[in-house]
């Protein structure tokens, strides 16, 4: 099957007619048999098409184009499959782990009964680490390690025996560039290169059962804004400073996340008394990988290692290596990965700032951030009498809440 390096202004993919009945490409025995040039362009039309790429046939050649947009449907389905293949990859571990996990639950029947009161545990043990691992794997979303900086925390609640866990958050290095932040910003690239690490992504932001039913994951977002959270930062990189003009870099003055979905239901109307502690500012290009299926991304690894063309990475298996991977693969079979790669999911991006002159420092005009002063106990307060006495009125959420025991909890 021949693959042009063209396009139009759709962005299609223009193709050959291929000598197979495309029907076919569910088979896994057809995909198990063929090459690995057959077998990437098999599995990367299979993705496409499980996102509801439109295929038009002509006499002599194939356009593969890709819809308008992505609805949440799609992107749900799209995720399951990720995930489930990520699972399957990890279950012996997932099943070593699991009752680790179930351990550090709450009974529901209990949850009701007494005061929430959260407390931050950094992730330094391997068990520590273990219990953030297994319990991300319950997330929707893909599994996925994050490179660079990063500060995993557990969120346990002290009003209960044996403390259980309300859920888990990470911070990782902001993502060098994304448009609409450094727009809302008002950064350029040299600013932006110079105070970048005064910012981190969450990238891991949620609250396990039985806490979600009581909007816990709102209650991990308040917390996420506090002086805690400030504190932990400024101790873990006390001694760190920047590269170019060697000044102190343990402040952090805002935090950045994304919803998969675009606007969140867990973020929108999160306000402290009058102000929204996280804003709406845009939403990512949608250039990434995280469409491509590990399937098909193991098949272009195999490829490459054919062809002699690994590629290295020395800080681990980040998004940036494997967009190399992609682009490299993409070019041995013929495929316009610019196409490819520029169709992924948006997401919906949220700011936290976390001091009041937060913009100005970091466009550097002022050296001292004002800090908010919003202590993790007064925004505790604040998500009870705002969110969660609400939520206890609800006979649903009631009922899903003492239906809940720890030894039912799985991961599949």
């Amino acid at each position: 099957m021949k693959v042009q390096n063209s396009q139009n202004n759709t962005g299609a993919l223009f193709l050959e007619k291929p000598s197979f009945d495309l029907s076919r490409i569910y088979d896994d025995n057809l995909i198990a048999t063929q090459d690995s040039e057959e077998k990437v362009k098999l599995l990367l039309i299979r993705d496409l098409f499980r996102l509801n790429w439109h295929i038009e046939k002509s006499r002599n050649k194939l356009v593969i184009s890709p819809p308008s947009s992505y609805n949440k449907e799609i992107i749900r389905r799209s995720m399951t499959i990720s995930r489930k293949e990520i699972l399957n990859k990890h279950k012996e571990w997932i099943e070593k782990h699991i009752d680790l996990a179930r351990k550090n639950l709450a009974q529901g029947k209990n949850i009701l009964k007494s005061e929430i009161l959260p407390r931050i545990e950094i992730c330094k043990t391997q068990k520590q680490h273990n219990l953030f691992r297994i319990f991300r794997y319950y997330w929707s979303s893909p599994y996925s390690e994050y490179v660079g900086r990063r500060i995993r925390l557990l969120i346990r609640d002290d009003g209960m025996d044996n403390s259980p866990i309300i859920g888990i958050a990470a911070l990782g290095s902001s993502i060098i560039h994304i448009p609409d932040r450094d727009k809302w910003i008002g950064w350029n690239k040299e600013i932006r290169t110079n105070n970048i690490i005064y910012t981190m992504d969450a990238y891991v932001l949620g609250a396990l059962p039985p806490y979600n039913y009581l909007l816990g994951g709102k209650l991990i977002s308040y917390i996420l804004a506090s002086n805690e959270i400030r504190q932990i930062y400024k101790e873990k990189y006390k001694d760190k400073t920047t590269i170019i003009r060697h000044r102190k870099a343990d402040d952090l003055v805002c935090i950045f996340t994304t919803s998969l979905y675009g606007n969140s239901s867990q973020y929108n109307r999160l306000k402290f008394k009058n102000r929204f502690l996280y804003i709406s500012i845009g939403y990512t290009k949608g250039y990434g990988a995280l469409h491509i299926s590990s399937e098909t991304f193991s098949a272009m690894l195999q490829l490459l290692t054919e062809k002699g063309m690994m590629i290295t990475n020395r800080f681990g298996n980040g998004p940036n290596w494997r967009m190399r991977v992609i682009r490299l693969a993409s070019d041995i079979i013929r495929f316009d990965s610019n196409i490819i790669l520029q169709h992924s999911f948006r997401r919906g991006i949220y700011a936290v700032p976390l001091a009041k002159n937060f913009r100005s420092f970091l466009l550097a005009k002022v050296h001292k951030p004002v800090y908010y002063n919003l202590p993790m106990q007064t925004l505790v307060k604040f998500w009870e009498q705002r969110w969660l006495n609400m939520r206890k009125k609800n006979m649903d959420v009631i009922d899903k809440v003492l239906s809940f025991d720890p030894e039912n909890f799985k991961i599949y």
